[in-house]
């Protein structure tokens, strides 16, 4: 097969592009990937990106997060226990502390020598998961179901361990 000198000159034009644009992309590749590294190097960090603007604060804090929670079990005395929340997290920093919002739910306790179902509701609480307190916050509602009173505070503490 003979080859033309037309054919000759669209090759060498074609690899000429290529080359510039080989030149160029791998030019600004290796300038993006040592602008990150030093970036890192003298901030000493190693979350240095350009969307560093995210706060990584709230994202730590706010990492295990649910909707719509529900934690059921039974306590140390062997009653039925049930917390359900409109939300749940747990933080980095404290993984045994369930962090609830918009709290409700019932537990029974020992009232005048006999068990009552209390039910309760708040704007927020923690349940501690290791010595299982849970301790409810702001606006909280206690309705006893064996005799009707009903308590309004706004802290209340209420162990279902030991």
């Amino acid at each position: 097969m003979v080859e033309s000198k037309r054919n000759f000159i669209i090759v060498r034009r074609h690899r000429r592009w290529q080359r510039l644009w080989q030149f160029f992309f791998t030019g600004w590749g290796i300038t993006m990937i040592a602008a990150l590294v030093a970036g890192a190097l003298f901030t000493r960090q190693l979350l240095w990106t350009p969307i560093s603007i995210i706060n990584m604060t709230d994202v730590i804090q706010n990492q295990f997060k649910m909707s719509g929670a529900s934690i059921a079990g039974i306590d140390s005395k062997g009653d039925p226990f049930k917390i359900t929340a409109k939300s749940g997290r747990l933080e980095y920093n404290r993984p045994n502390i369930v962090i609830f919002e918009k709290i409700s739910g019932h537990t029974t306790q020992m009232q005048n020598g006999k068990k009552d179902v209390l039910t309760f509701s708040a704007n927020g609480g923690e349940y501690n998961i290791k010595t299982k307190v849970l301790q409810l916050l702001g606006n909280v509602n206690i309705i006893s179901k064996n005799d009707g009173h009903n308590m309004q505070t706004q802290e209340l503490v209420i162990r279902l361990g030991d």
